[in-house]
């Protein structure tokens, strides 16, 4: 349907489902993840806690409590070793994952984060890449949101060099 970046709070931002870069635990974190749990409240947490946890690059669904939206999209993005330990393979499936699971629940927006380019330390330009070639084409509305300007460039810059704005 489209792609478009956002720069700001992906917690108050509404769509069907909020996507969260998590780490393995699902039970909150630093950065995005830990903005998630607290803005959605301790449902979040207490659900999270009969997932089990989650692999790199998969993705589980909890409903989203206190976030404006129906659901969230746990995705557990890889920790950046310098891109020889199959990063970028890893992060393209932590998008297209999270994307099959809005679908199956019947989403028609989806908001992602950056996910891996804080603590995980991804660099920021390669994740924009990936992050824009794999929602592009998508079948449902992607808001890919940036906390601050200068990753909402990286974005921009990426859906520009493939055509999409």
């Amino acid at each position: 349907m489209g792609v478009s970046v956002i720069t700001g709070d992906i917690t108050r931002i509404p769509a069907d489902a909020i996507v969260n870069a998590a780490n393995r635990s699902l039970l909150g974190g630093g950065g995005v993840d830990g903005a998630i749990h607290r803005a959605a409240g301790p449902g979040l947490l207490a659900e999270c806690r009969g997932l089990g946890g989650c692999e790199t690059g998969e993705a589980k669904v909890t409903g989203a409590h206190g976030l404006p939206a129906r659901i969230v999209i746990h995705t557990v993005g890889p920790v950046w070793h310098g891109g020889g330990r199959g990063e970028a393979g890893l992060l393209a499936r932590c998008y297209r994952n999270s994307l099959r699971l809005a679908g199956a629940h019947g989403c028609a927006t989806v908001s992602f984060p950056a996910i891996s380019t804080g603590v995980f330390g991804y660099p920021a330009e390669e994740a924009a890449e990936i992050a824009v070639a794999e929602v592009t084409g998508a079948a449902l509305e992607v808001r890919l949101v940036a906390f601050d300007a200068p990753m909402a460039r990286l974005l921009q810059a990426a859906l520009d060099r493939v055509g999409v704005s």
